[in-house]
C-alpha cells in the first residue's frame, strides 16, 4: 500500500512553576482543578492515554492509547511536571512510544521539542544551541532513545536553527505549508518552482540544504485539514475525520504518499470535548477498513527518502501570518480582548528582556571564568542537573565541569550562575507574547523568571539590574488603565512572589503554628532543619520562637535564621526573621518568652520590632498555597458559626418554605441561599464519608429534587466523580466485594436523578480493566455458582450505568 496517514499532536503547556519554589501554585481560573496543568491533563493528556471507541449505542467497547498510533511531541517542562504530579499518565506516554516502535518498523511516535518553547529565530545563537541540546537530552532521558525529529515552537524557523538541529543529529522537522518558499527536483537551478502561492505538496518529504552543507528533511502538514480539525468541527465525527484524511490522496500519483496533519495536541479533548474519542475512532476506522496505512514521520522518511529539495520562508511560523511578528510587535494576531486593546506592549517587552539577557551574558562569562574555559558549554550540559537534582548527581556534575574539588562557596556560585542562565532562557517562553495583555498569567510568569535571574545576578556578582529593567518595563503599556504599565505590573504581580532564605524561614515559622514539622523537613525547593523550637500557648494566643538552617536544593545556598511569630487569633500574625548570632537569639528568646508568660503582649510585639526591625512578616508573606490553607483554618470557627445559624433558620422555617415551594411561590433569595447551603453541605458530607450512607443520600437527593435552586454544579460534580472513582478503585482491589458493588450502583443511580455532569472517565477505565482481567474468570463459574452469577449480573448492570459494553470487546 502506497497510501499513508500521519497525525501529529503538539502537546504543550508553558512552564508554570514559581521560579523560587519549583512548584505550580494554585490558579483560580482553572477551577475546580488546582491549576491549568492539572485541568488540561484531566481534559486531554489523560483522555488520549485511554481514549474510548464506542458502539452504535454509544457504549464503550474499547479503550486505546492514542499516543501509540500518532506522531507526537510533549513539551519537556510539561513532562517534568507530569512525572511528579501524574506519574500514571506520564508512564502511559512513555509506554506509547515503546508500543509504537512495534507498529512502525522500530520508529517511535515521539519526537523531541526545543526545550522551553522559545521562538527560535528571535533567539541568539547560544540560546538556540542550548534549546536544541536540552530538548534532545531531555528526550533521551525519558524515552531512552535518540530522537529522529524535533518540533519547533510555533514552527518558527530559520536556517541557523535547522543547521543546529542537523548538527545534533536531528533528521527532520514539521512545518506549515506556507513556510515552503520554492521546491525543485534534480540538480538544475532552473527547475526551482515557487510554491509560496501555489502551495507545496505536503504528501512527500523534502530535503533542505543548510549553510554548513548539512541537510535536514522537512514535512509540510496539510493546512486545510489541520484547520478543519482545530476550528471547523472536523472532530465532531471520527468517521468523517478519517474520510477527510484519506480523500486527500492524489489518485493520479502512483508514488508513496503521506497525508499528514499537525495541530495542538490539546485540540483532542481540551479545546474540543470528546476530540480524543474522534481521534481514536478515526485511527480505528482507517486501520480496520484498510483505507491507508498509519505511519509516523521517521518510518516514512526511512522508507521513502526525499527526492525533492525545498527552500523555506525564514522567520515564519504556523500561527502568525506576518511571520514571527506575533512575538515582537503589534501585528494584529492575538486572542482578542476588550474593544480598543492592542499589542503594542510586545515590542518593548522583548526589548526589555533582550537588554536583561545581554547584561547577564557577560556577567555569566566573567563569573564562570575561575571554574571553566567553556561557560556556555557548561550551560549546555546543565540539563543533566535539571533532570536529576539529587545531591549525588549535582556533586558529580560540579566535579566534572571544574576538574577539581570545589569549595562550598564555589559550588553555590556555580549553581547560582547556571540557575541564572536557566531562568534567562525560561523568560523567553513564547506564551508570554501570544495572548492579548501583559498582565495575563503567561506574561507575568516570564517576568517572574526575569526577576529570579535578576536576583541571582545580584547574589553572585553584586550587580543590580532590577531598576534598569523596571525603567524599561515602564514603556510596556497595559491595556488595563488601572494596571498602567509593565513597571507597575512587575511591582504588583511579580515582586510579591520573590523568595529568599529569610522568607522561607518566615513561612516555616508561621506554618509551624498549625503543623508539626519533623526536625528536618522539605519545604518546596528548600529544606529546613530545626535547631531549636519553642512553642507557647495561652488561650487563642500562640508564640513560636526558634532557630533553623534553611537550604536551597537548587543552589545549595544555606543560612541559619532566627525567628519569632506571634499569632493573636484569626488572621492576625506578627513575626520577624533575621540572621541573629547565638547570644542575640538567646536574649531575644528570653525577653519574649517572659513577656508572653506574663501576658504582656505589647512587650512581645516590642521585642519583635526591636530585634527584627525591617525583616517583619505577616500572613501576606506566606506562599500562596499556605495562605489559603491557613486562612481556611483560622476562618473555620467563623464558618462553623455561619453553618449553625443557617441550620437553625432552615429547621425553624422549613414548614413555611416547603408550603411556598409546593404552591410554586418563589422563596426570598436569602432563604433560598440557606436551603442551597445546607443541602450542599449535607450531601457533600455524605459523599466524603468513609462509608457512604445510602439511605441518607437517598433522603438528600429527594430533598434536592423538591427545590429548584441551582447547585454548584462544577464543584459538586467534581467531588462526586472523585468519590465514585475511589470506590471503583477499592472494588478493583477487592472484586469479590459484592456489597461495595451494590453501593456504587446505588450511588450512581441516585446521583443520576440530579442531572449532574459526572466525569466517570477513571471509573470507566477501572471497570474496563476489571472486565478484561476478572470478568472472564467469574463468568466461567456463573453457570454453577449462584454467588458468581449474582456478581456477573451486578457487574453487567454497573457496566450499563457506566456505559461500557464489556461483551462487545
Amino acid at each position: 500500500m502506497n497510501r499513508y496517514v500521519c497525525i501529529h499532536g503538539h502537546f504543550y503547556q508553558p512552564p508554570r512553576e514559581n521560579p523560587w519554589l519549583d512548584e505550580v501554585e494554585v490558579q483560580d481560573s482553572a477551577y475546580p482543578y488546582h491549576d491549568w496543568n492539572e485541568r488540561v491533563t484531566a481534559e486531554c493528556y489523560a483522555r488520549n492515554a485511554a481514549a474510548r471507541i464506542l458502539d452504535s449505542n454509544r457504549r464503550i467497547v474499547d479503550i486505546v492509547n492514542n499516543y501509540s498510533k500518532i506522531s507526537f511531541n510533549f513539551g519537556p517542562t510539561l513532562l517534568s511536571w507530569m512525572q511528579d504530579k501524574d506519574p500514571e499518565i506520564y508512564a502511559a506516554v512513555l509506554e506509547a512510544d515503546r508500543l509504537s516502535q512495534q507498529y512502525y518498523s522500530g520508529h517511535g511516535s515521539a519526537i523531541a521539542q526545543v526545550y522551553n518553547h522559545i521562538i527560535m529565530p528571535l533567539a541568539n545563537a547560544r540560546d538556540k544551541r542550548t534549546q536544541v541540546i536540552w530538548g534532545i537530552k531531555d528526550f533521551e532521558s525519558r524515552f531512552k532513545r535518540k530522537p529522529e525529529g524535533m518540533w519547533l515552537a510555533e514552527t518558527a524557523v530559520d536556517l541557523e536553527t535547522l543547521d543546529l538541529m542537523a548538527e545534533q543529529g536531528i533528521k527532520f522537522t514539521v512545518l506549515a505549508p506556507h513556510q515552503a518558499k520554492r521546491i525543485k527536483q534534480g540538480d538544475q537551478e532552473m527547475l526551482w518552482r515557487d510554491v509560496a502561492v501555489a502551495k507545496v505538496d505536503g504528501r512527500v518529504p523534502y530535503r533542505c540544504y543548510l549553510p554548513s552543507g548539512r541537510q535536514i528533511a522537512i514535512f509540510f502538514y496539510d493546512g486545510p485539514i489541520a484547520q478543519g480539525v482545530a476550528f471547523e468541527g472536523l472532530l465532531n465525527n471520527g468517521e468523517y475525520f478519517a474520510r477527510r484524511l484519506t480523500d486527500d490522496f492524489s489518485a493520479s500519483n502512483p508514488q508513496p504518499q503521506v497525508v499528514n496533519i499537525a495541530t495542538d495536541g490539546e485540540t483532542y479533548g481540551h479545546h474540543h470535548k470528546f476530540g480524543d474519542m474522534a481521534l481514536a475512532y478515526c485511527l480505528h476506522y482507517i486501520d480496520s477498513n484498510q483505507l491507508a496505512q498509519l505511519t509516523v514521520y521517521g518510518e516514512f522518511l526511512q522508507k521513502f527518502p526525499p527526492v525533492q529539495e525545498v527552500e523555506i520562508v525564514e522567520n515564519s511560523s504556523w500561527s502568525c501570518v506576518h511571520g514571527i511578528e506575533r512575538w515582537r510587535s503589534d501585528c494584529g494576531c492575538s486572542t482578542g480582548g476588550a474593544p480598543g486593546w492592542n499589542q503594542k506592549w510586545r515590542a518593548p517587552l522583548r526589548q526589555s528582556l533582550d537588554w536583561l539577557r545581554d547584561q547577564l551574558g557577560p556577567l555569566f562569562e566573567t563569573q564562570m571564568a575561575p571554574f571553566t574555559n567553556d561557560p556556555w558549554g557548561v550551560r549546555d550540559k546543565y540539563i543533566e542537573v535539571v533532570l536529576d537534582r539529587s545531591e549525588a548527581n549535582m556533586g558529580r556534575f560540579l566535579q566534572n565541569i571544574a576538574g577539581r574539588v570545589l569549595k562550598e562557596d564555589e559550588k553555590i556560585t556555580v549553581l547560582k550562575l547556571l540557575e541564572l542562565q536557566t531562568n534567562a532562557m525560561l523568560m523567553y517562553t513564547s506564551c508570554g507574547w501570544f495572548f492579548n495583555e501583559i498582565s495575563g498569567l503567561e506574561t507575568v510568569q516570564i517576568l517572574k523568571y526575569a526577576a529570579r535571574a535578576i536576583q541571582l545576578a545580584q547574589d553572585v556578582a553584586q550587580v543590580y539590574l532590577e531598576e534598569g529593567f523596571i525603567n524599561r518595563l515602564a514603556e510596556v503599556i497595559s491595556n488595563v488603565p488601572e494596571l498602567k504599565d509593565g513597571a507597575h505590573i512587575y511591582r504588583a504581580m511579580v515582586k510579591p512572589s520573590v523568595v529568599d532564605l529569610l522568607r522561607v524561614g518566615a513561612h516555616f515559622a508561621m506554618t509551624s503554628l498549625f503543623e508539626q514539622y519533623a526536625a528536618k523537613t522539605n519545604m518546596y525547593s528548600y529544606t529546613v532543619k530545626s535547631e531549636q523550637y519553642d512553642l507557647k500557648e495561652a488561650g487563642r494566643l500562640k508564640l513560636a520562637v526558634g532557630r533553623a538552617v534553611v537550604r536551597s536544593k537548587d543552589t545549595w545556598e544555606q543560612a541559619t535564621i532566627c525567628f519569632a511569630v506571634l499569632h493573636l487569633g484569626d488572621h492576625n500574625f506578627i513575626g520577624g526573621v533575621d540572621y541573629l548570632d547565638q547570644d542575640e537569639f538567646i536574649k531575644m528568646r528570653t525577653l519574649m518568652t517572659n513577656d508572653f508568660l506574663e501576658s504582656d503582649i505589647p512587650g512581645v510585639i516590642g521585642v519583635i520590632k526591636d530585634y527584627f526591625k525591617y525583616h517583619n512578616y505577616s500572613l501576606w508573606h506566606l506562599f500562596k498555597e499556605e495562605q489559603q490553607r491557613i486562612l481556611n483554618q483560622v476562618l473555620g470557627s467563623t464558618m462553623d458559626d455561619i453553618e449553625t445559624s443557617f441550620r437553625q433558620i432552615y429547621d425553624h422555617h422549613y414548614p413555611l418554605m416547603q408550603i411556598k415551594n409546593e404552591i410554586s411561590l418563589p422563596l426570598p433569595r436569602m432563604l433560598m441561599t440557606v436551603v442551597e447551603f445546607v443541602l450542599n453541605q449535607d450531601i457533600s458530607a455524605v459523599l466524603e464519608a468513609e462509608d457512604v450512607d445510602i439511605n441518607r443520600l437517598k433522603q438528600l437527593v429527594e430533598e434536592m429534587k423538591r427545590w429548584s435552586f441551582k447547585r454548584d454544579q462544577a464543584n459538586f460534580a467534581f467531588l462526586a466523580s472523585q468519590r465514585i472513582s475511589s470506590l471503583m478503585k477499592r472494588l478493583s482491589d477487592n472484586p469479590e466485594n459484592i456489597v461495595l458493588m451494590e453501593k456504587i450502583i446505588a450511588i450512581l443511580e441516585l446521583l443520576a436523578q440530579l442531572s449532574l455532569d459526572l466525569d466517570l472517565w477513571k471509573s470507566q477505565n477501572t471497570y474496563f480493566a476489571m472486565g478484561q482481567k476478572i470478568y472472564p474468570d467469574i463468568i466461567s463459574q456463573a453457570g454453577s455458582d449462584e454467588l458468581a452469577l449474582r456478581w456477573v449480573k451486578l457487574f453487567e448492570h454497573l457496566g450499563t450505568i457506566l456505559q461500557v459494553n464489556i461483551k462487545g470487546h
